[in-house]
């Protein structure tokens, strides 16, 4: 199993946008930031046989982590290309994105274990996405240009488009997405030591 995680540099202005207001620019890159470095951590700490950051914008791979650039023009060829790209002949992937700094290991060592009995394997995300995608097989990532992102339905349609590969499709936790204060509020209260929950705190102290 190889793990990637597809992240955004967090530049003030280009993430996490939805959290203004109540938070400046700044303070949501600085929201992203700990997202990313929580990520990173859960993810250094499953085994694999690599982990890749694939990043959008000035971003440098943690130690002992390869890095490439993301590529294509909207969300489902940026997410196809990070497999095509990062794919190791007989190894499986797994993907996960910078929204859910609440993740922990227990929840990628689930996703990972359940591909011993699917294709795939989806996270569902409460807002009608998906947290993560694991593949036996990464070609199997072609079909996510043709599935709309960000939508209520998306979980729904990726899957069914996996199904229509002929792919069996199994899910996993449902984790919740950081987009809005609220989303946000939720992840902290749910890992309350990690550095997104400490970095939160420290805003509402400031404030």
């Amino acid at each position: 199993m190889q793990l990637l995680l597809l992240a955004k540099a967090p530049l003030p202005g280009r993430v996490k946008t939805r959290l203004c207001p109540p938070w400046t620019p700044q303070q949501a890159a600085d929201l992203a930031a700990a997202a990313i470095a929580d990520t990173v951590e859960v993810l250094t700490a499953v085994p694999a046989a690599a982990r890749t950051l694939v990043a959008d914008g000035p971003l440098a791979a943690p130690p002992g982590w390869a890095r490439i650039a993301q590529r294509g023009d909207g969300l489902g060829e940026r997410l196809a290309a990070a497999f095509a790209d990062t794919a190791r002949p007989g190894v499986a992937t797994l993907l996960v994105g910078m929204d859910t700094p609440q993740l922990g290991v227990a929840d990628v060592i689930a996703a990972a274990a359940a591909l011993a009995h699917a294709d795939a394997v989806l996270g569902p995300a409460e807002d009608g996405g998906w947290w993560t995608l694991a593949l036996r097989d990464p070609a199997a990532a072609a079909v996510l240009p043709a599935v709309p992102m960000s939508s209520s339905d998306t979980f729904a349609r990726t899957r069914a488009a996996l199904t229509a590969r002929g792919l069996r499709v199994t899910t996993t936790a449902t984790l919740r997405d950081v987009d809005t204060a609220p989303d946000a509020d939720a992840a902290a209260a749910a890992r309350p030591g990690t550095r997104f929950a400490r970095t939160l705190t420290a805003l509402r102290t400031a404030a």
